[in-house]
């Protein structure tokens, strides 16, 4: 496998859509850094030479914020909003949706699972707890 931006990219795939196994790199951008560094997008990984994965490193690192500083960038976003109380930080911290979808219906990813108010499960066994006549 060949290490790009500290990720080990699957050396069966392409390398356009190797590279957007990276957090940060999507397929356009791929595609993007392929013709930037000059190299074929339609090259296999495990056919690339030392000198092709050292210039897809140096672009990725010389022009792209990808991996762990993205991540940390977008949890101090995150934090920030949380911080100065604005609406999108509150729902942040509710674990709500932040951009707007209905919440009625829908919204289980980020809501979780469904907790049932009240118990429906007494209220089934109550008519079969009645008294048996004599």
């Amino acid at each position: 496998m060949a290490r790009i931006a500290g990720i080990d990219i699957p050396k069966q795939k392409r390398l356009d859509i190797a590279l957007s196994y990276i957090y940060g790199i999507g397929r356009p951008l791929a595609s993007k850094i392929c013709s930037e560094t000059q190299i074929n997008p339609a090259t296999r990984v495990k056919d690339l030479s030392e000198s092709e994965v050292s210039r897809l490193n140096t672009e990725i690192a010389k022009n792209y914020k990808v991996e762990g500083d993205l991540r940390r960038e977008v949890q101090q976003n995150i934090k920030r909003f949380i911080d100065i109380g604005s609406y999108r930080g509150l729902r942040h911290r509710r674990n709500l949706p932040v951009r707007g979808q209905r919440t009625k219906t829908n919204a289980r990813t980020r809501r979780g699972k469904r907790r049932t108010i009240g118990s429906t499960a007494n209220k089934a066994a109550a008519p079969a707890a009645a008294p048996a006549k004599k």
